[in-house]
């Protein structure tokens, strides 16, 4: 990647403050990243406390052509829009995701739902929907209980995989923790392997 500093947004979404792994495997990631390719300049969107959902509201503002939307729809939008230009300025998406219930946390899926913006993040054509958000790279940092990531029960990273092309972010890797109640020291020592390989590979490429 060719710039002079990298620019990484971290979404953390555990729900675990303390002891989670992907927020300590993202900790890694962002470090190698540093080592890597020098100066780099990180912003934060920790989804802990929660996003909100789209609703009627929501849905009105958004669907209101932007030369047409009155102050109550933008205040409305204002959230998303900030999700949206953290996004759109980040040369790197990192996200931390466990697996829950064989899929992504709540909060995950609503920050998606908040940034999946036609117009800004995507547009429609006559063809068929089209991602705007191209030339980025993203990394998923995905841990599981007991669910082998890839597997027929892992219903988490094909989605973000999806969700990601969707908006034009089609680079994607991703680092697994996965099944830690079995042995958690081999598979953070996996994830760590991973991280190592992947960073190598992105600073040959850039």
């Amino acid at each position: 990647m060719k710039t002079k500093t990298l620019r990484i947004l971290e979404v953390s979404a555990s729900g675990r403050r303390n002891g989670s792994i992907t927020r300590e495997l993202s900790a890694d990631l962002i470090a190698a990243l540093e080592d890597r390719f020098g100066s780099v300049q990180l912003t934060r969107r920790d989804l802990l406390h929660g996003v909100p959902f789209v609703d009627e509201a929501w849905i009105e503002a958004n669907f209101t052509p932007d030369e047409s939307r009155t102050q109550m729809h933008k205040d409305t939008l204002a959230y998303s829009d900030e999700l949206v230009n953290e996004l759109k300025d980040a040369d790197v998406l990192l996200i931390g995701a466990p697996i829950y219930n064989f899929s992504i946390p709540a909060a995950l899926k609503a920050w998606i739902d908040m940034i999946a913006r036609a117009r800004s993040t995507f547009r429609y054509t006559e063809n068929g929907p089209v991602g705007l958000l191209k030339g980025k790279k993203a990394y998923l940092v995905v841990a599981t209980g007991g669910v082998p990531v890839g597997s027929a029960m892992d219903f988490a990273t094909p989605y973000l995989r999806h969700a990601l092309a969707f908006v034009g972010i089609t680079e994607v890797e991703i680092v697994t923790a996965d099944r830690i109640n079995s042995d958690k020291h081999e598979s953070m020592d996996r994830a760590r392997a991973q991280i190592a390989d992947l960073v190598h590979l992105s600073a040959d490429a850039a």
